[in-house]
């Protein structure tokens, strides 16, 4: 049976300018002028294997490629090289707010989102009270999303995101931002995903999080992979580095 997820030497970079022209009048006054470039390898040389099942904890300091590593995996972005494969139904939960739009009401968001992710309309119509009771956004439903907080639209996000008959799920600190009894729903499907077989990338600075439902831990440093392996372990790893670069 192979993998769910292979990642194999990928690497992304991105080029940061570093004179930054903001108007079209500078573009003008200035057309011959140079601007310098500094490539940020986000992403360097990564090799790793994710098996079906298996709940992968991924973790790492601010900027050290972490989520640009989910969104290689989800496909909007292209490694630079390197080869990234897939096998399974893939569901990402990867930035707030991506696939939204802020001037309809949450039930236009929620059937547009339901379909990109491939609900047919006889599913959403199936599942959509489930959504909204889920998110707990059923008197909010008529709503504009652009009058809802960030942990609104959060729970809105992760609803719609399970409720696709996913093989694969991506998750990039969905515990960050809702409150604690949204927190709580959410590690309640943790458990049923776990029961159910289904495959996790868990991205999330809450470590004892990655620690209890995380089968395997890899620790990355400036998009390179620093560790792999039993999460009590690889996160012991980065609690030292960290308590090492502060003193």
């Amino acid at each position: 049976m192979p993998p769910a997820i292979e990642i194999d030497h990928v690497s992304k970079v991105f080029s940061i300018p570093h004179e930054h022209r903001t108007t079209v009048k500078e573009h003008f006054l200035h057309p011959l002028k140079q601007v310098h470039y500094e490539q940020n390898r986000a992403v360097d040389d990564v090799t790793l294997t994710i098996e079906k099942g298996e709940f992968f904890g991924i973790i790492g300091a601010n900027g050290s490629g972490k989520s640009t590593l989910l969104k290689l995996i989800a496909g909007i972005y292209v490694p630079d090289s390197g080869r990234v494969a897939v096998n399974g139904l893939l569901s990402p939960f990867i930035e707030l707010g991506v696939g939204f739009n802020p001037e309809l009401t949450a039930r236009d968001n929620v059937h547009i989102n339901g379909a990109l992710l491939g609900l047919s309309r006889r599913q959403m119509s199936q599942r959509f009270d489930d959504i909204l009771a889920f998110a707990e956004l059923e008197r909010f439903v008529d709503q504009k999303l652009k009058n809802f907080s960030s942990g609104m639209q959060l729970r809105l996000a992760y609803s719609i995101a399970i409720q696709v008959d996913f093989e694969i799920l991506l998750l990039d600190e969905v515990l960050a931002v809702g409150d604690q009894s949204f927190q709580e729903k959410c590690r309640d499907t943790f458990d049923r995903f776990r029961t159910e077989g289904k495959t996790i990338v868990f991205v999330s600075h809450d470590l004892g999080s990655v620690a209890r439902y995380s089968d395997r831990v890899a620790l990355i440093e400036r998009g390179r992979l620093r560790q792999l392996g039993d999460p009590d372990e690889v996160i012991g790893v980065y609690l030292s580095r960290a308590a090492a670069s502060i003193s």
